[in-house]
């Protein structure tokens, strides 16, 4: 249960992120930089923990399993994304990918602790844009600043729901956290290319925040080396 302490940053990270908005909410550029940012953490921790724990369980058949059935989930939020409007949908996307977001964490945990550990600080900055979407879509509503950050913090508290539900599967054989890893890995993937950029690019762009999206991978990198 100790790995449940990691899922608190991210949690802490959405209400932040929820608090500011509601009072100060931030110019589109930025916004565009911090989602660059997220794109080149996520992607980092993808590439450089996820990907290398994969390879190295040598097990073709889990990854194939894993990897297919993360990417038949992915595809079928995007349709579900496609197919719901208006703010309780948006509400239930963001709440679904939060609770993925916490899928994946706890099977990091699963590779090691230090692949917990990096992925921690990638779905923290993930999470932190994702409480920023938030915020605006319910503010644009009419909603209450307090019921604003209060839906923040209940919609954020799925990630460590995701992390509890994905813990059993630590103590399963190999090949079933090499399966877990394939699929966490889809869903990071999904998240950067389909959600993060694609979202980044619909706003005013310019080369320092594309640059960010380098900056993120190149500190995710280091911090691992670091470690």
């Amino acid at each position: 249960m100790h790995t449940l302490v990691y899922g608190l940053p991210p949690v802490l990270a959405a209400i932040i992120g929820g608090l500011i908005a509601v009072y100060r909410p931030p110019e589109e550029k930025l916004v565009s930089g911090m989602q660059h940012l997220a794109a080149g953490v996520v992607f980092s921790a993808a590439s450089v923990e996820i990907l290398p724990s994969i390879m190295h369980g040598a097990n073709p058949v889990a990854t194939l399993v894993g990897g297919g059935i993360g990417t038949a989930t992915m595809l079928g939020v995007k349709a579900l994304d496609s197919r719901l409007r208006g703010p309780a949908a948006f509400l239930c996307m963001i709440g679904l990918d939060i609770f993925l977001d916490g899928l994946v964490l706890g099977f990091g945990f699963g590779a090691g602790a230090r692949q917990g550990y990096l992925l921690t600080v990638a779905l923290t900055l993930e999470v932190l844009f994702l409480g920023l979407n938030i915020t605006t879509a319910l503010a644009e509503n009419g909603t209450g600043k307090l019921a604003i950050i209060g839906a923040t913090a209940a919609i954020s508290m799925l990630l460590p729901v995701g992390l509890v539900v994905a813990t059993p599967a630590l103590s399963l054989p190999h090949a079933f956290t090499t399966g877990f890893l394939s699929f966490g890995l889809i869903a990071l993937l999904y998240l950067v290319t389909e959600e993060l950029l694609t979202e980044a690019h619909e706003k005013p762009d310019s080369p320092a925040s594309t640059a960010m999206f380098f900056i993120g991978f190149l500190f995710l990198l280091v911090l691992d080396e670091i470690h």
